[in-house]
């Protein structure tokens, strides 16, 4: 197991002079805090017994029939006793790769990737095999040559993890038309599919897409979560699964947790039951889509030539591309003194790759502060420009000015 570099990095991009541009934390300033307080006292209050106690690993019945209505928006039709309700999506993509992943095993997933799922993959040594993106996500005929190569190797493929909707970290969405050749792509082989969606309703311009499990209910697993959507510090997420999985899921879950909180459990369940949680996402829809413009156009105003980004249409990211010459990694130090935080691209390639990338995230600070995080990351990076004309990549240069340790990773 490794520290993730998106977590070692919170020691700094927390203090308050840098702005931080790392780490994807939803912006919760727009919750109705006053009415849910209220909530959460008459739940403990009224149901206390029942909200301080042990619960099923299954989840709650009403929560379960509530993030079915969730999904709908997707166009997923799934039944609630195949729900199993997690503390976080990430436990049910660590309970997935449990169940299906043996030492050696492979796993498909999309260059760059999900850092918390690299992770996951590693600790449950597994081998993972990017596949190429571009602007409109997974590229099927990277697919196709990923799994022949695997296969012409002896090597098993368990199962394609993709994140098809504002991808983390990259911003981009799947287009419609690929989805189902890439799932044809994955029956043809005998692959399942992991569908990560925690960023799905979060579209700008408030347009859903199909989710992959509404399409091939049978050969898709779906993960999905409140964090961005609700509260992130509740942890309360769900695995959508074929029955048979969802038996193993739920021996998964016992294992790992005995049973989910049912508390933070009933306080979702009764903000979906008393607030207008479909108005709030447009609310967070509005206030992510004036964070991302204030970052285009500080991109736009402000960085040197030769560096490119993405323009995501939802979610809370923007990748972007440095010249030739720059390491993000090695850079990062130098930014942190800056007073700017990103995360370099190596976080997210399990096979050493990223190093002319960054991960920007928008989702959190106001706009001015956006602006004002990517003027200094601009001014940082030109510097670093200006001497790799001089003295070549930052390795091979001699030790000089102002210097901060790396992020403690402990």
């Amino acid at each position: 197991m490794t520290a993730s570099e998106v977590r070692a990095l919170f020691a700094v991009a927390s203090r308050p002079e840098v702005v931080s541009l790392a780490g994807g934390m939803p912006n919760l300033a727009a919750l109705p805090l006053d009415s849910l307080s209220g909530e959460v006292a008459s739940i403990i209050s009224k149901d206390g017994l029942v909200a301080l106690q042990y619960g099923s690993a299954h989840g709650l019945p009403e929560l379960r029939d509530q993030i079915c209505e969730v999904m709908a928006l997707e166009g997923v039709t799934g039944h609630p006793d195949d729900v199993v309700v997690t503390v976080g999506s990430q436990m049910g993509l660590d309970m997935v790769t449990r169940i299906f992943c043996d030492p050696g095993d492979v796993v498909i997933a999309e260059g760059p990737s999900y850092v918390g799922a690299l992770g996951t993959f590693a600790a449950y040594q597994a081998d993972v095999v990017h596949v190429a993106m571009d602007d409109e996500g997974l590229v099927p005929d990277a697919l196709r040559e990923a799994l022949r190569a695997a296969e012409s190797a002896g090597r098993r493929v368990k199962f394609l993890y993709t994140i098809p909707n504002f991808h983390n970290p990259a911003g981009v969405t799947l287009a419609v038309p690929r989805r189902a050749e890439v799932l044809d792509i994955c029956r043809q082989h005998n692959v399942l599919v992991v569908e990560d969606n925690p960023y799905g309703l979060l579209g700008f311009d408030g347009q859903t897409y199909p989710a992959l499990r509404s399409m091939d209910p049978d050969n898709v697993v779906y993960l999905g979560s409140f964090s961005k959507t609700f509260a992130a510090g509740l942890r309360v997420g769900w695995v959508l699964a074929p029955h048979a999985v969802r038996e193993k899921l739920m021996l998964a879950a016992e294992s790992a947790t005995l049973c989910p909180p049912t508390l933070n459990q009933m306080i979702v369940s009764r903000y979906l039951a008393t607030h207008d949680w479909k108005g709030q996402i447009k609310s967070f829809q509005s206030a992510y889509r004036d964070r991302r413009d204030a970052m285009i156009a500080g991109l736009e105003q402000h960085m040197p030539p030769d560096c490119s980004w993405t323009v995501p249409a939802g979610g809370f990211f923007v990748w972007m591309t440095v010249p030739e010459g720059v390491d993000t990694k090695a850079m990062l130090p130098r930014a942190v003194t800056a007073r700017v935080a990103y995360v370099s691209g190596t976080g997210f390639y399990a096979d050493g790759f990223g190093s002319r990338q960054m991960r920007l995230s928008f989702c959190y600070p106001t706009p001015e502060r956006i602006q004002e995080g990517v003027r200094r990351l601009a001014a940082v990076l030109a510097a670093e420009l200006e001497l790799s004309r001089t003295f070549g990549p930052i390795h091979q240069r001699p030790v000089s000015g102002p210097q901060v340790p790396g992020p403690d990773i402990a």
